[in-house]
């Protein structure tokens, strides 16, 4: 049996027949998770060792059979061309659901921090979100669902595979965080949606494998046998957000095929895993971060490769986010940003993708003219591109122009550590420097520092990266930060935990692993 070792702060959400469901989930595939996370470890190995990915021998007959096919696109799925991303707290579920947008997707991942208190409001918020009924009174101001207009689509992205959730234990062992988020949602959601012409719809995080994938299929099969829910009604868009993964596009969507609903470009964990993966190989050495553009050599064969591949099997192709936010008190810097945004869209748009992502409403309406010009259609699966074949070392060319200079290197160290320091305050996404951040660019920041020093990398002035360089500058940074700090900041804490990471005494696989650790033993001693 499933436990709270938390205080209940739902009992309808965490009911004892939902609780029930949970420890079913448990007993049936953690153990398969635990097998595949170990896997990802042995891999890892391989890579630390010089071995490369490439497209599998075992799996070339999957890639090869030109007969097998996606699911049909789902109620409510067949027009993507913008989509709004963002956490589960009630004031950005009622915003993003009143913007003029195709579909919503509700983050319990890299926009969101992982509290319990914000894991169980969140499947509150979505609750009462689905039944239309959410509102909000905050210091006098009542926010609610528009009545008028198309709402959009749902679509909820739950944790990867290697987090965990603390706060619900089965048989004495915390439970997959991957299987809580999708599992509380299922449970309570997926029958009145396909009531009201809608069905259970996600976003999968972080896979490495065609087995990852398939694993998230039989848990789909399971819980729709469990709750009496037709077969493939579930609908799930896999975000190719890793570097192995992008070896194994076809046979992820072969796995899911009967639940497809595409693939996605996470443009900036998929950036952090060729860091992460290949952090030992001098080779793989990258420059700058704002210098890693979508028009870098393997970003490209990513991108084209994805749309390629999504098309061939009759599914849609999801762009990335546009990280921009509004800058108000600057209008040729604002004019400036959203120029950005709208040459990113059209780079999107005319490359094949059949949506994208925003971070905030205001740039809804950019990426939706975009989208409206150059696809009239709902999407453009059937509009094959003459992409060549994407090639192993395609995918593998990251020989970029331009250098490392201090100032990427003091801009990584502020990123990761004002991140960290919000995180720690249960906060899972900030604007910085009008952009907004979240766990994948914080990820992205602190391994490129964590590799330039493993490797002595020379900045463009002549400076030697080394451990004591960053330990140095992000002492600066923090000096700096603390001294206009609020009253209740977790610098102190964040700064802490990120030295032993740049000074390189240690590689976590996740930052926001560790800093769970920090925030839910801080709360793990209450009782109920």
């Amino acid at each position: 049996m499933a436990t709270t070792t938390l205080p209940i702060i739902d009992s309808e959400i965490l009911s004892g027949a939902a609780l029930k469901f949970l420890a079913a989930l448990h007993h049936n595939f953690d153990a398969t998770r635990q097998q595949l996370l170990a896997d990802r470890r042995e891999r890892q190995r391989s890579f630390d060792n010089g071995e490369l990915p490439h497209f599998r021998e075992d799996t070339k007959s999957i890639r090869n059979d030109k007969s097998w096919r996606c699911a049909p696109l789902a109620a409510g799925l067949k027009d993507r061309r913008v989509e709004i991303t963002g956490p589960t707290d009630r004031k950005m579920v009622i915003n993003a659901l009143n913007s003029d947008v195709s579909t919503y997707m509700a983050d319990f991942e890299d926009s969101n921090c992982p509290t319990w208190e914000n894991m169980v409001q969140g499947q509150r918020n979505l609750f009462d979100a689905v039944r239309g009924t959410i509102e909000l009174n905050l210091n006098g101001k009542v926010y609610r669902l528009r009545r008028e207009g198309k709402q959009p689509t749902l679509l909820v992205r739950p944790r990867g595979w290697h987090m965990v959730e603390r706060g619900v234990t089965v048989d004495g062992q915390p439970m997959s965080g991957s299987l809580f988020d999708f599992g509380l949602f299922f449970f309570h959601n997926a029958s009145y949606l396909l009531e009201h012409g809608r069905g259970p719809y996600f976003y999968l995080p972080k896979l490495e494998s065609s087995e990852e994938a398939r694993l998230w299929n039989d848990v789909f099969l399971f819980a729709q046998k469990y709750c009496s829910i037709p077969r493939g009604s579930i609908r799930a868009t896999v975000l190719i957000e890793t570097i192995v993964a992008a070896f194994e596009m076809e046979e992820i969507l072969y796995e899911l095929r009967e639940h497809s609903a595409g693939l996605n470009c996470g443009r900036w964990d998929y950036l952090f895993s060729v860091i992460k993966k290949f952090r030992e190989n001098p080779n793989f050495i990258l420059p700058d971060r704002q210098l890693v553009t979508m028009h870098s050599p393997f970003m490209d064969a990513y991108v084209k490769h994805l749309i390629k591949v999504c098309h061939k099997r009759g599914t849609h192709a999801m762009g990335g986010m546009a990280a921009q936010i509004p800058i108000k008190d600057n209008e040729d810097a604002n004019k400036a940003a959203m120029e950005r945004v709208y040459n990113d869209k059209l780079r999107e748009v005319t490359a094949g993708h059949d949506g994208t992502w925003v971070a905030h409403p205001a740039l809804a309406k950019i990426a939706k003219d975009v989208f409206d010009k150059h696809m009239p259609t709902d999407n453009q699966i059937e509009v094959k591109r003459d992409y060549e074949d994407i090639s192993e070392a395609d995918l593998l060319n990251v020989q970029l122009k331009g250098q490392v200079s201090t100032e990427g290197v003091r801009s990584n160290l502020e990123v990761a550590l004002r991140y960290t320091e919000s995180w720690l305050r249960g906060q899972g996404c900030l604007a910085i420097h009008h952009l907004m951040e979240d766990a994948a660019t914080a990820e992205v920041s602190r391994s490129q520092v964590w590799q330039w020093a493993r490797h002595g990398v020379t900045t463009k002035e002549g400076v030697v990266i080394t451990a004591a360089y960053n330990e140095r500058t992000l002492d600066t940074v923090y000096a700096e930060l603390v001294r206009s700090a609020p009253v209740g900041h977790r610098f102190e804490d964040a700064h802490r935990y990120l030295r032993e990471i740049v000074t390189g005494k240690f590689f976590p696989e996740f930052i926001t692993s560790g800093l769970y650790d920090i925030i839910s033993s801080e709360t793990s001693s209450t009782k109920l």
